[in-house]
């Protein structure tokens, strides 16, 4: 397949989110709630397009860590330890500071698994040996969660399950501002070290001839990554398969060199999760659609269209 321009995708991508902003903001604008109501939709459509885009670039940073196409903003079990932090909020806490405890228990919960598993594996000593210990820690982690259901009531329990599907509510202007400075300055990092990613993603030896201190490097990156989906589980729960197939995508438009890509990643990134919003948006009925079951379904048939793509090439 004939690679297009990095410029152009990523104008392309950008010009794509601003006309989803737009499209989040029409229709049913009048009447005396009409300014709250304009702000709550593009207050939601910004986070969308925030979160989105973290999740892509943070899954894209995993690939090339782990030189492995099924790395994902998850990988290294931060989901799990974020639904543990957000499940003992809302079993502990009383109700009327759920709003502001969730998402810093979230994020506590997601650190602290990063930090785990950063001790256990030596600091990324091994990519191998890294991502041992981010899939049994969080298989750990998975039992304290489960074992935090099973003490919750049934209020507790939907808010729990509610929150693990994913939604995009829960939109201020300081989250959005918080969440925009964290990610700008973060990519704006990767970008400038876009050279050791692609040195780490040929492999460790490749790397090393090139003068990479691969160790230094690989843990830069994975906490830069891991940094990128704490905030966007603590911000918007979990939402799977955007920072997993988006990357694969960019890369079959545009290529592989992470010098030009990335923010190419990060604004499709953001275009596929405000997608999949209007279209829970669109499909709610009485009870509202979660925006993370439409992005896994919407990407897992991409992935898999992906890959059947890939199968007829080889």
């Amino acid at each position: 397949m004939r690679k297009i321009s990095c410029r152009l995708l990523t104008a392309a991508a950008l010009l794509a989110a601003a006309i989803l902003l737009l499209a989040s903001a029409r229709g049913g604008l009048e009447g005396p709630g009409a300014d709250v109501l304009l702000r709550f939709r593009l207050f939601r459509s910004l986070l969308g397009f925030l979160v989105g885009g973290s999740l892509a670039l943070s899954g894209a940073i995993f690939q090339a860590v782990f030189r492995n196409p099924l790395a994902d903003p998850y990988i290294l079990g931060i989901s799990s330890g974020a639904a543990a932090g957000a499940a003992a909020v809302f079993v502990f806490v009383p109700a009327g500071l759920l709003f502001l405890c969730v998402p810093a228990g979230a994020l506590a919960g997601a650190l602290a698994t990063l930090g785990a598993v950063l001790v256990i594996s030596g600091g990324g000593r091994s990519a191998d040996r890294l991502l041992l210990s981010g899939v049994v820690t969080g298989i750990v982690v998975s039992s304290l969660l489960i074992y935090l259901i099973s003490l919750s009531d049934s209020s507790q329990l939907a808010g729990v399950t509610w929150w693990i599907l994913g939604d995009l509510q829960g939109a201020t202007p300081a989250l959005l501002a918080a969440l925009a400075g964290l990610a700008a300055g973060i990519l704006a990092a990767v970008q400038f070290f876009s050279n050791e990613l692609n040195a780490l993603a040929v492999g460790d030896e490749a790397a090393m001839t090139r003068g990479v201190a691969v160790r230094k490097a690989r843990l830069f990156f994975v906490i830069a990554a891991s940094l990128l989906a704490s905030s966007c589980v603590a911000a918007a729960g979990i939402i799977g398969f955007a920072g997993l197939v988006v990357p694969h995508i960019v890369r079959l438009l545009a290529g592989s060199d992470h010098r030009r890509i990335l923010p190419a990643v990060f604004l499709s990134g953001g275009c596929f999760l405000q997608l999949c919003d209007l279209t829970a948006v669109a499909l709610s009925g009485a009870k509202e659609t979660p925006v993370g079951v439409v992005c896994s379904c919407a990407g897992g048939i991409l992935f898999l269209v992906l890959l059947a793509k890939r199968r007829r090439q080889a």
